[in-house]
């Protein structure tokens, strides 16, 4: 593929499972990857596979600001541009909320949530700053099926992944038009990688020693429904989806845990309109005001 033709992909948590794949994938589709992970070694099999002129390793660890900038600039100068952002890289905490330590989890938001909070900002700053004007950029920020509903266990995993969602969300809409910076948020369900485990694991906290529905026993029996390598060549045909809504499930299994979630969700507000719109004041019209909202959310997501 000529070299103006050439997209230039970074990719965070890179060192297996879909990151590894995804890299895998978008080199065999003859485009470029900075490769990034916070051991490099594990990448040997794809730089003796690769040239330098597809392929960059960076050693990243996406909880440090610092080593985000150095990686970044090593994309720059070995690339000249960025084109699509994924922000892979996670790890999840399990056991009871009342078990997990406070620095474990803020260590956990710092990975999942604070880097690509900054990667984010800073691919907003290459954009207008560094890719030729018009150039624009996409950013997949990988959440989880759990970061829209969450299960007992990962309340951490869970609330960083709601947290990305959210701020994806804003930091898609607040981008202005003539920079075409898109964002789109990855779900996938459950994929047959080593994700499982890098579970931190917590001792059970004694009070929940006598808890029926022990959500550690059941979790020991899922098995998990996706191909990582499908997962990457799924997510590479959707990077050349003109238009991209702002959620994409990957795998049946998320697909269905988010048609239902929102299902749930809007059968309860059903069924709860008359509370909802009691506390609407007296000199408004909630009905009117609630259409205008409406018809604003649709537009935006068309």
């Amino acid at each position: 593929m000529p070299v103006a033709e050439q997209r230039v992909w970074f990719i965070t948590g890179s060192s297996g499972g879909l990151g590894k794949a995804l890299v895998e994938a978008v080199l065999e589709s003859g485009e470029c990857v900075v490769a990034t992970a916070r051991r490099v070694s594990v990448l040997d099999d794809l730089k003796a596979r690769f040239p330098p002129s597809q392929l960059l390793v960076v050693e990243l660890d996406v909880s440090v600001n610092e080593q985000i900038d150095r990686a970044f600039k090593a994309m720059i100068d070995h690339f000249g541009r960025v084109d699509v952002v994924v922000n892979n890289a996670g790890y999840a905490v399990f056991g009871e909320v009342e078990s997990i330590s406070e620095e474990a989890a803020r260590t956990l938001f710092n990975v999942q949530f604070w880097g690509p909070v900054y990667i984010s900002k800073l691919t907003a700053k290459t954009v207008r700053e560094v890719n030729k004007k018009g150039q624009g950029a996409l950013i997949f920020n990988v959440s989880s099926a759990g970061g829209y509903n969450a299960n007992p266990g990962l309340a951490f995993y869970s609330s960083s992944k709601f947290a990305l969602e959210g701020f994806t969300e804003s930091f898609s809409k607040e981008m202005l038009p003539e920079w075409k910076i898109r964002a789109c948020i990855l779900e996938p369900g459950g994929f047959e990688t080593d994700w499982r485990n890098s579970f931190v694991k917590f001792d059970q906290h004694p009070a929940y020693a006598n808890n029926p529905a022990d959500f550690r026993s059941l979790r020991s029996g899922i098995k998990m429904l996706g191909d990582p390598l499908k997962g990457a060549k799924a997510i590479v045909k959707l990077s050349h989806e003109p238009k991209l809504p702002m959620r994409v499930p990957l795998g049946s299994d998320s697909l269905a845990i988010v048609k239902t979630k929102a299902q749930i969700v809007v059968r309860d507000a059903e069924k709860f309109t008359a509370l909802s719109r009691s506390s609407d004041r007296d000199d408004m019209d909630g009905v009117a005001y609630g259409d205008m909202i409406i018809k604003k959310l649709t537009e935006t997501s068309n």
